[in-house]
């Protein structure tokens, strides 16, 4: 049992102290609010000597996406964080780290994106990205997002895929919670220093091509070799999630719930309706639940890729669901909502979906249960 004494923290303290920890060679970032704090704590232990990373200060985010883009390539262990904007300003190069096959960790801060001008908190930005490539994973809090961090590298390392950790802004990273931030000897145990193959990075002595033009048919290909790869990466993300509970076991299992590091169940065995959802809002839905002992949580810990066997498994064909997520579709369903509704072969019950918590929003107790309390005869949008 490897117990670390628990530390009254910042999420961004905490996410950054973890990152240190975790023999990083290149950090390269641009600061966007409410990113700002991670990568001011980093390079603030890079001023005082307590990290040997190199820190490098970028003109933006594209560049600072650039920067690890060709660190990586060179065989580097990378990490940036953005948010919002910053995202959209990426996106290119984010479709080329995934394209080029680079195990890039990136800490997306999720905000609202403009305009109108917002600093607070839904995942639109996470969603413009869904398509780039990268695996992405939902943090619920503090710990989580110390936890998936780790993960992320395993994960990115062995997969040679490109990695978001995703946590929600201001409400993970400016709030201050108990969290346990493991030190380099146990993070050493379940995570190695990063060796990459020969042949598999840019070496004078060795060379290779990255990022060589495709012929139409070659670049479909690619593409679906691509999806299918990140589609395999359940079985190790499963595999990997429960190697680290028993090196880091933070807290006792839960009565009725189920985690295999993909989606997280709490609620009964046979429930009459099941709240679906990411992120810190999942903390919320958990409180009243408690008053509510018919109805479940999933919480969708993965994304990218989507646990379509982990959610058929747990769905009951005739239950009610009701999909929660913060961001808005404009003109059809949300993105989760008809992802999760066209991956049920059996489903057989009413679903509705509810964007909530749009740029920062408050999600409160009382709008939970007035969803909990609708009744499901057809399937609905329900802002």
């Amino acid at each position: 049992m490897n117990k670390i004494k628990p530390q009254f923290l910042e999420g961004s303290r905490a996410i950054a102290s973890t990152i240190a920890n975790l023999d990083v060679d290149v950090i390269s970032a641009y600061p966007i609010t409410p990113q700002t704090h991670i990568v001011e704590d980093l390079a603030l232990f890079k001023a005082e000597n307590k990290a040997n990373y190199e820190f490098i200060k970028a003109e933006s985010e594209f560049a600072a996406a650039s920067i690890l883009v060709g660190a990586s390539a060179a065989g580097g262990r990378t990490y940036s964080a953005t948010s919002s904007q910053g995202v959209l300003l990426m996106m290119e190069v984010l479709y080329n780290a995934a394209g080029l096959r680079l195990p890039i960790v990136m800490t997306i801060a999720n905000r609202s994106v403009s305009a109108p001008i917002n600093i607070f908190n839904d995942h639109s930005d996470a969603i413009a990205m869904k398509d780039s490539g990268w695996l992405m994973l939902f943090a619920e809090n503090h710990q989580e997002a110390v936890n998936l961090h780790i993960l992320a590298y395993k994960l990115a390392e062995q997969l040679e895929l490109p990695v978001a950790v995703n946590v929600d802004g201001f409400i993970i990273t400016h709030s201050h919670e108990s969290v346990s931030i493991p030190n380099r000897k146990i993070i050493k145990s379940f995570l190695p220093s990063y060796r990459p193959a020969p042949y598999t990075y840019l070496d004078s002595k060795k060379p290779i091509t990255l990022g060589g033009f495709f012929s139409p048919k070659h670049y479909s290909e690619a593409r679906q070799e691509l999806s299918e790869d990140i589609q395999k990466a359940q079985a190790l993300i499963t595999k990997e999630h429960r190697a680290w509970q028993k090196i880091f076991p933070q807290a006792e299992k839960k009565a009725h719930c189920f985690n295999d590091g993909l989606i997280e169940y709490c609620g009964p065995s046979k429930p009459g309706k099941i709240l679906v959802a990411m992120g810190s809002v999942c903390g919320t839905i958990k409180e009243v639940l408690k008053k509510n002992t018919k109805v479940g949580l999933i919480k969708i810990i993965s994304f990218r890729p989507l646990p379509i066997k982990s959610l058929n498994k747990i769905i009951p064909g005739s239950c009610q669901l009701a999909i929660l997520e913060k961001s808005a579709p404009l003109s059809t369903f949300g993105t989760l909502y008809t992802e999760i509704i066209s991956s049920l072969a059996n489903f057989k019950g009413t679903a509705s979906n509810h964007i909530i918590g749009l740029g920062g929003e408050d999600v409160s107790e009382e709008m939970i249960q007035k969803i909990i309390n609708l009744n499901n005869k057809k399937v609905i949008k329900f802002w």
